[in-house]
């Protein structure tokens, strides 16, 4: 009897490479994150200076509080959005990100507009209890988006190679985003088209630059995530089938072997490379903020230059800053890579967060004219703050830097085991039980 033959197997098909329109499609969803963050760090202080005539410690606490609801709300959205099914067939990320957009379309505008039920005589105590609710709904909703967009990235992809190129296609956008607002901020205060005598330095006749700078910055905003929400389909998730990792479930995950790391979030503790990496991850976002921050005032107040001049520079800044990031890649390559969790970066996110808002604070109750917007002193205070303090903040992101170096991170993992109904099999023993290994 003749034997009968088998059947081939069927070849596996690889995963279809993500569409060059939506790619492009998902990084414009994070346009409007990008470019209200923008206009928050460069404009926020000179708009509650120069234009309301807010006093220096109430200004910065605004921002603190700002700071302090999107350190908050980061991990806190981020453990929610992995547990949720989404609002019926609409994908659990996409329904976090059109909740995210719409907090900041309804309140950001309102930050950068003077306070509509105050009059002259009405106190400042007033004025800042107005604008804290818009502050915390806008940072809600900012951070509701940023942990949807960047969640949605190995949803979409599942190779290395195509998470990188997506994360490319984002900066690329953030990079556009920066721009598009500079390039607004120039145009509004280059012309001015409703005062026949232009003043060359800010003040409360500006407040229409600011406001209007807001809306259009929202309206682009709202264009490019409509283009997000249309191009972008997201793969359905059913209520219940949750595949978010158990607390047992290793953080870092590699290729399989018989030693993979085994380290829970409270684990990264006990690591010293887990304060390492954050004094330098601090230092490094103190640097970049602080200067985003202060330059606008810097120029006002200190170098006396003409207000068109607060958009120049930080666009000159934020180009170069972009080109010089293309020159880190050898650096990068010679450095060495870091391997990360989603505690680690939470922790991170958290601690620049609030690192930013308490200097800011603490810069701002150290300002030597406390009962009037600026005095005699003002020109040494900010050429103080942007040399001294960004310097000093460098001094430290540079010994931590040679810190990492000389003593290499370490990450200590466990041995896999294999346990059955008979035991334990393929545990080492206690003594190689612990391992460490060197992150490069």
């Amino acid at each position: 009897m003749a034997e009968r033959a088998l059947p081939l197997p069927l070849p596996v098909r690889a995963a279809e490479a993500l569409p060059l329109r939506a790619r492009l499609s998902f990084a414009a969803g994070h346009f409007q994150n990008d470019a209200c963050a923008a206009l928050w760090f460069t404009y926020l202080l000179l708009f509650l200076h120069s234009a309301l005539g807010f006093g220096h410690r109430a200004a910065g606490a605004l921002l603190l509080a700002g700071q302090l609801a999107d350190g908050l709300c980061t991990p806190l959205l981020g453990y929610e959005t992995d547990r949720s099914a989404g609002c019926g067939r609409y994908g659990r990320r996409k329904s976090w990100h059109l909740a995210g957009t719409t907090c900041v379309l309804v309140s950001f505008p309102f930050i950068f507009n003077p306070c509509l039920a105050c009059k002259e005589n009405t106190p400042q105590w007033a004025a800042f209890i107005y604008y804290l609710p818009f502050i915390i709904i806008f940072q809600f909703g900012w951070a509701a988006t940023q942990v949807s967009h960047l969640s949605l990235i190995p949803e979409l992809v599942t190779s290395d190679h195509e998470k990188v190129e997506l994360t490319a296609f984002r900066y690329a956008f953030t990079v556009m985003a920066n721009i598009t607002v500079y390039g607004l901020a120039w145009l509004l205060l280059n012309f001015q088209v409703d005062q026949p005598e232009r003043i060359e330095h800010l003040g409360p006749q500006d407040v229409p630059i600011f406001r209007n700078l807001s809306l259009i910055v929202v309206g682009l905003g709202a264009v490019f995530s409509l283009i997000f929400h249309l191009g972008t389909k997201e793969k359905p998730y059913p209520w219940g089938s949750s595949a978010q990792p158990e607390e047992s479930t290793p953080l870092l995950q590699k290729e399989p072997s018989a030693l993979r790391p085994l380290l829970l979030w409270r684990d990264w503790l006990w690591e010293p490379a887990f304060y390492q990496v954050a004094v330098l991850y601090m230092s490094t976002r103190l640097i970049v903020n602080l200067s985003q921050a202060y330059i606008a005032m810097y120029l006002t107040n200190s170098l006396l230059l003409p207000k068109k001049y607060i958009a120049t520079i930080p666009l000159v800044m934020y180009v170069s800053g972009f080109l010089s990031s293309f020159l880190m890649k050898p650096v990068n390559k010679w450095l060495g890579r870091n391997h990360s969790s989603a505690f680690v970066y939470g922790a991170m996110s958290f601690t620049d967060k609030m690192a930013n808002g308490l200097a800011v604070m603490a810069i701002q109750n150290l300002h030597p004219c406390p009962s009037e917007l600026c005095c005699s002193e003002c020109a040494s205070f900010y050429h103080w703050v942007m040399v001294g303090v960004t310097g000093g903040v460098a001094v430290a992101a540079i010994a931590s830097l040679c810190c990492i170096m000389v003593w290499p991170i370490h990450v200590r993992y466990h041995a896999a085991c294999l346990r059955g109904l008979r035991g334990a099999e393929g545990c080492p023993g206690a003594e190689g039980a612990d391992r460490s290994t060197r992150i490069n």
